[in-house]
Parts: structure tokens; C-alpha cells; sequence
């Protein structure tokens, strides 16, 4: 099957030869070519360019893109679309006046999850969760991590783990698992933390290593949930059972968790929302990819990523949802994109690199997804008439999305 779309108004996101990330001042460099041709064989991108190359291409369908724009799906490398219920009475609760850590103190937070996902049957969450996923993809989402996390037992872990490969096996946007368990402790462990430690490392990460449940391994490294020292300790036992680390670090805090990631070479430390010049630093000239997530600042009213500071100084940025029903109950990217801008002083430059290349990069996706590159999967948003791509992040509000196609097929 070969499908060719003509005349569209601005291609973004194209490179020539795969890149693994961006970082710093070449953030702000978004290629792009105007008046552009796309050609999708299969599932891949073909060919592109500018029309007035356009070589002859025998296509089984044509679209004409005239006034419209097309970009790399995005990539979101931080989700937890996995769990059961919703916490919307802790909404209201924080509009009230309760604090995040208060909820958490009165047995909401992520323990009110995890009492959920264990009452709540594997079918019933695998029902739940396809509703999000879908919508994530019609949202322009074409890749995307999800994390475990709310079952805190071994059965409820488990269950977790086998609905994210359930969804992984029965939809064709790319999924990638993450082993949380170290999301919080358990009450029956409240007194016995390295109780819970231990059944992490000698219980959980067995069974999911055998069964080839999880890519990666994460902990929320955070003041009242794991330490530094508890965290390496897990991020260490998951490297011995195969799993990459890729971490939950200075949301609240900066509590050294940045420097344990880099350490022991996560792929990512993820929120960010407190950074010290010592933690940006640190980040220099490694391979660890930072992560903001700032629908998640919106949501709670906590402070945003420092981008400019981070990118002034060189580092590379991804953008992820985060999307949870405690912290942030939306997986929309576009909005992400827009908030970046508005909140964080990214460029709208900017802000598409970190969603679509360095977010492709935080999953370790980045030599098959986020950018326009022959041989790469054809997965692309196809915008609705607009002026320039400058409109996605302005027009916060509006769906400016017309098509979106996962592996070469309009969903």
C-alpha cells in the first residue's frame, strides 16, 4: 500500500539522517520544508520533499494537504493511562484547600489508587484503559510509555503490567512498559519500608523479568516516598533483571535523585519541577534525557520545569503528559505543547523537538519514531487548515488535528 500526500503547506521535523536527541541552542532548529510531498510504503516513510521534486510515484491513495501541515506523531514517554476509577473527589478537595502531600496523609493520593486497581478485575481495567488510549491516539499521540505502579502488591503490579501488554498487543501505536512498583509503600509496609524493598527486588522483578512484562524500571524518588539510597538500591536490582531505569525525581524536592539517575544511566528523570544549579549540572554531558511535565505543574499549581535555564545551559528537554487520575487527568500532547510555550517560555520550535525526537529518545524509540526520516514508521499528524504551525500551541484550546496515522493508516 502506497499513499502519497501532495501540497502540504509545511513538513515538519524532517531529517535526512536519524538523530538520537536534541539538546540546548539546537532546540530552537526545527527543519521543516515547505510545499512538500510525503510518500508512506506500508507502514514507513518512503520519501519526501519539496513539490517541485516530486518524482512519479505510483500511490494507491493521494491526499492533498493543501493549507494544512504535517509533523511526527508525538511521542509521550510518561504515563500511567493504566489504572482503575478515577480521583476526581481529590480535585475538589485540593480546590478546598488540601495539599497534595495532606490528601496523600488522609489515605488518597496514589494509595486510593492502588485500593482501586486491587478491587477492580483485569478485563474491567483493560476496559478502562483502551477508552484512554484511544483517545490519546486521536489526540496525535503515535507512541507511548505507560507505567505500573498503582497496584503495590505483586498480583496488582502484575495485572498492571499484563493490561499494558494486552493494549500493546491489540493496538498498533508503540507501547512501551514500565515496572513502578515503587510508587509509593503499601500501608501494611508503612513501618516496614524495607519490607517492601525487598518484595520489590526479590518478588516482583523475578516474575516480571520472566514473563517479559516491563522495558524499564522506575521509582518515585521524592521526601515521604523512596530516598535516594532506597532508590538506587531498586534501580540497581532492576538493571540486574534487564530493566533500564527511567525515574519520578524533583517534583517536590531536590533530594540528589538527578545524580542517583545519572549514576546508574536512566534513560530519563522525569518532572523536574524543582531544579538547583547543581542538578542541572549534573545533567551535562550525559545521556540521560530530562523530562517536563508540565500539565502536571497546571494541574496542581506547583511550579514549572526551569526550560530556559536547562536548555541555556546546553541540556536536551522532553515533554510528556504524565497522565494519571491523581496528578494530571489528561493525555492531551497538544496541550502539553501549548503550555510548554505559554508557561515555560519554550519556542514552539522547542517545544515540538521535545515532544516528538528527544520524547521518542526518553522511550528509546528514537531510531524508529519523532521524525520525518525514510525508513522511519509513518506515524504523522495531519493538522486542519491553519497559518503556520505556530497555531498548534497558540489556539490552546482547539483541535487543530484532521488525521492522525499510526504505521502508515489513518486511525
Amino acid at each position: 500500500m502506497t499513499t502519497l500526500i501532495t501540497n502540504i503547506q509545511e513538513l515538519l521535523q524532517v531529517r535526512e539522517t536519524s538523530i538520537a536527541k536534541v539538546s540546548g541552542a539546537e532546540m530552537a532548529i526545527l527543519p521543516t520544508i515547505k510545499n512538500a510531498f510525503l510518500v508512506i510504503k506500508d507502514n514507513l516513510i518512503a520519501d519526501f520533499g519539496a513539490m517541485d521534486n516530486l518524482p512519479e510515484v505510483k500511490a494507491d491513495k493521494i491526499i492533498d494537504a493543501t493549507g494544512r501541515v504535517i509533523l511526527p506523531a508525538w511521542c509521550d514517554s510518561h504515563t500511567h493511562i493504566v489504572y482503575a476509577g478515577n480521583r476526581e473527589q481529590e480535585f475538589v478537595d485540593r480546590i478546598n484547600g488540601f495539599t497534595y502531600e495532606e490528601i496523600a496523609n488522609r489515605g488518597g493520593g496514589i494509595l486510593n489508587s492502588a485500593k482501586k486497581l486491587n478491587e477492580t478485575t483485569e478485563d474491567e481495567i483493560y476496559e478502562q484503559s483502551k477508552v484512554r488510549l484511544k483517545e490519546v491516539m486521536h489526540l496525535g499521540t503515535g507512541a507511548v510509555e505507560i507505567k505500573s505502579g498503582y497496584g503495590l502488591t505483586i498480583e496488582g503490579e502484575l495485572k498492571m503490567l499484563r493490561v499494558i501488554k494486552k493494549l500493546a498487543e491489540n493496538y498498533p501505536i508503540e507501547i512501551k512498559a514500565t515496572f513502578l512498583g515503587a510508587h509509593a509503600f503499601p500501608l501494611h509496609y508503612k513501618d516496614n519500608k524495607a519490607g517492601y524493598i525487598d518484595e520489590i527486588i526479590s518478588k516482583m522483578l523475578p516474575e516480571i523479568a520472566q514473563n517479559k512484562l516491563a522495558d524499564y524500571v522506575d521509582v518515585f524518588c521524592e521526601t515521604g516516598y523512596f530516598s535516594v539510597e532506597e532508590t538506587e538500591r531498586i534501580m540497581k536490582a532492576g538493571i540486574q533483571f534487564g530493566l533500564k531505569p527511567k525515574i519520578h525525581v524533583n517534583q517536590f524536592n531536590s533530594i540528589g535523585g538527578i545524580q542517583a539517575g545519572i549514576k546508574f544511566k536512566a534513560l530519563s528523570v522525569d518532572h523536574l519541577e524543582i531544579m538547583n544549579p547543581e542538578d542541572i549540572e549534573a545533567l551535562k554531558n550525559t545521556e540521560t534525557m530530562p523530562v517536563a511535565l508540565p500539565s502536571c505543574s497546571y494541574f496542581l499549581s506547583i511550579p514549572y520545569t526551569p526550560a530556559r535555564e536547562m536548555i541555556k545551559a546546553g541540556l536536551p528537554l522532553a515533554l510528556a503528559t504524565d497522565f494519571n487520575p491523581g496528578s494530571t487527568p489528561s493525555g492531551n500532547m497538544n496541550f502539553v505543547v501549548a503550555t510548554a510555550c505559554i508557561k515555560m517560555k519554550m519556542t514552539p520550535e522547542e517545544a515540538i523537538n521535545a515532544a516528538t525526537i528527544n520524547g521518542a529518545y526518553a522511550m528509546g524509540i528514537s531510531e524508529t519514531h519523532g521524525s520525518i526520516t525514510k525508513g522511519k514508521k509513518a506515524n504523522l499528524i495531519l493538522t486542519k487548515p491553519i497559518s503556520s504551525y505556530y497555531q498548534i500551541p497558540y489556539a490552546f484550546g482547539s483541535n487543530l488535528i484532521e488525521s492522525v496515522f499510526v504505521n502508515g493508516k489513518i486511525i
